[in-house]
């Protein structure tokens, strides 16, 4: 099976990090990602809500503010939830793995360093087949 997805657009707003009762770091954003069509004059676009954790999540509030393009590499992931009124819902979100800058000059003019911050082993746990127990998924 397979879940991956890849998507580049620009940040609605800044990142918002925060850190877990465990001392884990998150940061949740937004990405505007435009369609290939117009409606009339004016352009179409998703707006993709974002999820990153630990490393990346703090490579992403170091580097990434509103209005910087952003190439995003991560899953799908889906979540059931009932809302106020009792109707269920599902919410959909991209886990952030790998992201990229996707523009080439910074807001004041100067150019910026191509940086990338990957998952350590893509993000993925290692299991040593030799381990008795249960597996850790």
């Amino acid at each position: 099976m397979l879940n991956r997805i890849t998507i580049m657009g620009r940040l609605t707003r800044d990142p918002d990090k925060r850190t877990t009762a465990s001392d884990i770091s998150v940061v949740s954003f937004t990405v505007a990602v435009d369609r290939d069509y117009k409606q009339g004059d004016e352009r179409v676009a998703d707006f993709i809500p974002v999820t990153a954790w630990r490393g990346t999540a703090d490579f992403i509030a170091r580097n990434f503010t509103k209005g910087r393009m952003i190439c995003v590499d991560g899953s799908l992931q889906t979540r059931n939830y009932e809302d106020k009124e009792g109707n269920k819902r599902t919410a959909f979100e991209i886990v952030a793995q790998n992201v990229y800058f996707a523009d080439s000059k910074k807001s004041d003019g100067t150019v910026q360093t191509v940086q990338s911050y990957s998952a350590p082993n893509g993000g993925f746990t290692e299991v040593d087949p030799e381990q008795e127990g249960e597996l850790p998924f």
